[in-house]
């Protein structure tokens, strides 16, 4: 049988696993991913970390000692998603290495309801640095306004950074120049560039979901002809714009110093609209040097049935700029819609956290009294965190 993954591997796309839970690492589960389905990376989010601690007896005996020391919830959350990441960190320690420090990495995020506060973002990702401590960690930030320069300073310190919650090109083009200024700073400080990654995650579906929303309501054939077409059309031109950037005699000034580029990764790719085909962000989306974050199931959907065809994207760009030009010919503001995706993202990861702190108080409480299974008490909350959304 043709290995499709390995297949897209090859074609320079990069897969990682959009989830990780204890069960998955106490079971070998992720380094069977790994091993056997060319996973080379991890990322986390607190919708996926409250699932996890809500389905798993794994967490009971730290739930308990968490307890009995009396430690506040907050730090409960972090002393529990930092053991996993470290641990997801061990099991993709290979493929780091195997890649020269690009791929086998995972991902941890910064408090979301801090995305609007640079100061307090850069300390939090300078702990999480601190917490974790194994060079595969990428520290996941908001490419919020204020995020941008949280971006710079947290690089500069030579920690690695997954961007996350990119909707647009014209905030995607700050976000690199973020990454450039935070690698020459780190450069003026003394850093290894060669130690230090980026990934800037350029969210897919939900620019579909929010688009073909406003194309059914404004109704016409012509609208109705554009539905789907412009979340993928979106990341074409997203990286028209990295091929420009990191062919740029700046940045092969930090290539020379050894700095490796800021890939972009697809994220949220799994299909909302059914009518869609499960594959399609990936398909769709195959370029060198990129990476497409998964939920399990399509990693399986593509390995049963994804067609790698080569590079779906550098010789898109006429044809993205023409979905573009529809869009705004049957009234769709696309800088609305970005904007309308950027807020409820962080809105919804800030309920996502929310939710996760409020199901660990409620496990810390019953670890307390020493009734039943802690991790239990918390599976009302996830699955109100999960509909919330991830990635």
């Amino acid at each position: 049988m043709t290995d499709k993954l390995n297949e897209l591997t090859a074609a320079g796309v990069a897969v990682w696993l959009d989830d990780l839970s204890r069960v998955r690492l106490s079971s070998g589960g992720l380094d069977q991913l790994r091993r056997e389905k060319h996973v080379a990376g991890v990322t986390t989010n607190p919708t996926i970390f409250a699932k996890a601690l809500s389905d798993a007896d794994e967490y009971n005996w730290q739930l308990r000692d968490l307890a009995i020391r009396d430690v506040d919830v907050e730090e409960a959350v972090r002393m529990l998603t930092t053991y996993d990441v470290r641990w997801a960190c061990d099991v993709m320690r290979p493929s780091y290495d195997g890649s020269d420090g690009v791929d086998g990495r995972v991902s941890i995020e910064v408090d979301p309801r801090s995305a609007h506060d640079a100061d307090k973002t850069v300390a939090e990702a300078k702990a999480l640095w601190w917490l974790v401590d194994r060079p595969n960690l990428y520290i996941k930030i908001p490419a919020t306004e204020e995020g941008l320069s949280a971006i710079t300073d947290t690089l500069a310190e030579g920690i690695s950074v997954n961007v996350t919650l990119i909707f647009g090109l014209d905030r995607y083009s700050a976000v690199m120049e973020a990454f450039l200024a935070g690698l020459e700073q780190a450069k003026a400080n003394g850093h290894d560039l060669s130690t230090i990654g980026s990934v800037a995650s350029f969210f897919v579906s939900r620019v579909d979901s929010e688009v073909d929303k406003r194309l059914e309501k404004i109704g016409s054939d012509e609208a109705k002809a554009l539905k789907g077409k412009a979340a993928v059309a979106n990341a074409q031109l997203a990286y028209e714009r990295y091929a420009e950037v990191f062919s740029s005699d700046r940045w092969k000034a930090l290539a020379a110093a050894g700095a490796h580029p800021q890939r972009p990764l697809w994220a949220s790719t799994s299909t909302k609209n059914p009518d869609y085909r499960d594959v399609i962000y990936v398909e769709e989306l195959i370029a060198p040097g990129t990476v497409n974050t998964m939920p399990e199931a399509v990693i399986h959907a593509y390995a049963d049935h994804g067609e790698t065809r080569g590079d779906t994207v550098t010789g898109a760009y006429d044809a993205a700029r023409k979905v573009f030009a529809g869009l705004e010919s049957v009234g769709v503001d696309m800088d609305d819609v970005i904007a309308t995706l950027e807020r409820e993202g962080v809105e919804k990861f800030e309920a996502s956290w929310q939710e996760l702190l409020d199901g660990v108080r409620k496990s810390l409480e019953a670890a307390a009294k020493g009734t039943g299974s802690p991790n239990k008490a918390a599976k009302g909350n996830a699955k109100s965190a999960e509909k919330a959304g991830g990635a």
